[in-house]
């Protein structure tokens, strides 16, 4: 009899865990319910940000931080010339801005790192409001240099599609979706003046948009040489073709004035780095020689 016990426990537990997951199981139809669900919803769930949380707080802290009319303005273009176009960029910008001024006030006014200072938590205050619109610029300027670079292959295809036959419009687009590998920015921007045009923009609106979104100023010639060239009914090939070898001739320009500069710009890694070793290696047995030597006679 007491070795049926342990077995007669077993098979009570067993069957009270089976009549407990038999009661919370969900009917077949909550089943389906759930899955069909599930599937309807599981793209939108996979296009939310990974940082909902994070972001949530940020809106919060932008839409709570003061802002300054003449400032908001500005903030918006440099966004849109970095790549963020989403109406709530300029919010999150704001709430970044605050965390980053928050944050290093209370970890220079705590005993985290050093003795808390005031003076050095109010600098710290400063530059955490500083430091994101100084890294923001930062990005516009990357992401108009890559625009630049890609220009030239962008004209080329320009006038090979427009010497084809087609018009600007759709080599414009044409040539949005074969660069869409290898510059996606400028791609980007292209695809973005085909949906201007399609909602029912002018050609030259939809032209200055693109020269005011990237910040380059050979996009901006370029520009205005199609918003002429389409006033004046000039044509369009012969047009690219002349500005593609101004364009040439620019970045050759460019590359000869930065091989200039190298010169200068090498002193002072040369005068703070570089000569200090040398002169050590080559002065300094010498220095420790002189010293070995005139040591003795000085002490006599």
């Amino acid at each position: 009899m007491t070795m049926m016990l342990p077995l007669l426990a077993f098979v009570f537990a067993s069957a009270l865990v089976a009549a407990a997951g038999y009661a919370f199981m969900p009917g077949r139809a909550v089943a389906i319910d759930r899955r069909i669900e599930e599937l309807s919803i599981g793209r939108e769930q996979e296009e939310k940000p990974r940082f909902t949380a994070i972001i949530g707080v940020l809106k919060r802290l932008g839409n709570r931080a003061p802002k300054s009319p003449k400032e908001l303005g500005s903030l918006r273009l440099r966004l849109v010339q970095a790549g963020f176009r989403r109406e709530e960029a300029l919010t999150i910008f704001f709430g970044i801005r605050v965390l980053f001024a928050l944050g290093l006030f209370v970890l220079l006014s705590s005993s985290v790192l050093m003795k808390p200072n005031l003076m050095l938590a109010l600098g710290g205050l400063g530059l955490g409001y500083i430091l994101p619109g100084m890294v923001l610029a930062r990005m516009a300027k990357r992401r108009a240099h890559r625009i630049r670079l890609s220009l030239a292959d962008m004209l080329d295809l320009l006038v090979v599609s427009v010497e084809a036959g087609l018009g600007l419009d759709q080599a414009l687009t044409r040539v949005g979706n074969e660069l869409a590998f290898a510059y996606p920015e400028l791609a980007d921007e292209l695809r973005m003046i085909n949906l201007e045009l399609r909602a029912g923009k002018p050609r030259a609106e939809a032209l200055r948009n693109l020269a005011d979104r990237s910040g380059v100023d050979d996009l901006s010639s370029l520009v205005t040489m199609l918003i002429q060239t389409d006033k004046f009914g000039t044509s369009v090939a012969q047009s690219l073709r002349v500005y593609s070898e101004t364009l040439r001739t620019k970045r050759r320009q460019r590359a000869e004035e930065a091989a200039a500069k190298t010169g200068v710009k090498m002193v002072f890694p040369l005068v703070i780095c570089i000569f200090p070793a040398v002169w050590v290696v080559t002065i300094g047995p010498a220095a420790i020689r002189f010293v070995q030597v005139l040591m003795p006679m000085a002490q006599k």
